[in-house]
């Protein structure tokens, strides 16, 4: 397993109060209370663990953290919890914010993530309108949901470069 040292240096870098993560002393709370890491043990081959990744980006084994199973960086829904029963203060959801993004940018993305960013650009939010929705929404005398422009999104979204990442 090679450390890579600028991987590390990164880490430490996008950490809010940089300072605070090294002092990561893997007590193990993040995991223990991660909801996603509760329902993984029990439903999956792979379990989600938030400390596992802490402890390899603070190590600075990239390899071994973007070559796992995708669970391992995707499963974190940012509830925020890891970081609030940390001791040590450690936003935990920052360092998964760096994870995601770096695993996009290689273009190594799971195929879910691409699919709903193309849903947002396209229909300008995560789920589009339903025909079924619509109807029963009539039937209780609900008003219409305008359609959202999404040519502001798309525009934005273009410029951003963030299309071309997009399988």
């Amino acid at each position: 397993m090679v450390m890579d040292f600028e991987f590390r240096k990164q880490v430490m870098d996008y950490h809010q109060g940089s300072e605070v993560i090294k002092y990561c002393y893997q007590c193990s709370r993040c995991t223990d209370n991660c909801p996603v890491s509760y329902v993984t043990d029990e439903f999956y081959s792979v379990k989600y663990n938030p400390r596992y990744n802490i402890l390899n980006a603070l190590l600075g084994y990239k390899d071994k953290i973007f070559s796992a199973d995708p669970l391992a960086i995707w499963g974190c829904t940012v509830c925020d919890t890891c970081d609030e029963v940390c001791p040590q203060k450690i936003e935990l959801t920052e360092v998964f914010t760096l994870l995601k993004n770096q695993s996009i940018a290689n273009g190594d993305g799971p195929d879910f993530i691409y699919q709903q960013a193309k849903t947002v650009i396209e229909n300008g939010k995560a789920i589009p309108m339903q025909s079924a929705i619509e109807r029963r929404r009539q039937q209780m005398g609900l008003p219409d949901i305008m359609a959202p422009n999404a040519d502001e999104l798309q525009s934005l979204m273009s410029n951003m470069g963030i299309d071309k990442k997009l399988k």
